[in-house]
């Protein structure tokens, strides 16, 4: 029995020392890696990209002058180059890794814009499907639903409305995530967060929805009105229409 411990001891002793050696030999390799290049590839939304490759690729050589070919990999942090990516606009998640043969890769998740905060006399803005506000693209733009009006406007002024604004964030999700709503309102106009007017892509009635509530049973007015009114009455028989009132379909 003694025996038999002796030997389970020396047999660990020895795979500990193998371990050792193995972790010794990693270590080395990785010591005489050196930095070979970076690429930065960039997941499009529908073909359309908000954040340019080019442009992420020439920040990071300016925050990061000392990433030269040859440097050593253990002089290039990067957990510190995807904190920094992660800063730039519509830049939702960046993943940056490395391969053995020293060659960087920045792999970058964008936020989608759904709706566009437009300003007559300012720049616009987008949200995105995370309630995130973020500025417009000198290169991109993206076909969505505009928002406008003072209170719409007021939004820019913050950096997140998900939790302060959740009630616009529904419905604005709501009509995105309808295939025939999102065809049909073309925007909504928002002076107050209690008066919601909506634009459509057929028919030039305004709708007046008032506040982003009751989304569903508002939304099934409003089909109800294009189902069983405007057949009966055709498309120019009323210029307002309002769901704002519970039960009721006015049309004038």
């Amino acid at each position: 029995m003694k025996k038999f411990r002796i030997k389970k001891s020396l047999i660990f002793a020895a795979l500990t020392l193998v371990l050792i050696g193995f972790i010794g030999f990693v270590e080395k390799k990785d010591s005489e890696k050196v930095f070979t290049g970076i690429e930065v590839r960039v997941k499009g939304i529908a073909d359309v990209y908000f954040v340019n490759e080019k442009d992420i690729l020439k920040n990071i050589q300016i925050e990061f002058p000392l990433m030269q070919n040859g440097v050593s990999m253990q002089e290039v942090d990067l957990n510190k180059i995807e904190k920094k990516v992660e800063t730039y606009a519509f830049v939702r998640n960046a993943e940056v890794f490395a391969d053995p043969k020293g060659h960087v890769m920045v792999e970058i998740t964008q936020h989608i814009p759904i709706a566009r905060i437009v300003r007559p006399s300012a720049a616009d803005g987008y949200i995105s499907s995370e309630g995130k506000i973020l500025p417009t693209s000198n290169s991109y733009t993206t076909r969505v639903m505009t928002l406008e009006g003072a209170y719409a406007e007021s939004l820019l002024k913050l950096e997140d409305i998900s939790e302060s604004h959740s009630d616009l964030m529904a419905m604005i999700n709501f009509i995105n995530a309808d295939e025939f709503w999102k065809a049909q309102i073309s925007g909504m106009d928002i002076s107050r967060k209690t008066d919601i007017k909506l634009y459509q892509q057929v028919g030039k009635q305004v709708i007046e929805f008032g506040e982003a509530k009751d989304l569903e049973e508002k939304f099934e007015k409003i089909n109800l009105f294009y189902e069983e009114i405007i057949p009966a009455k055709g498309w120019n028989a009323y210029s307002r229409v309002s769901v704002k009132y519970k039960g009721q379909i006015v049309c004038e």
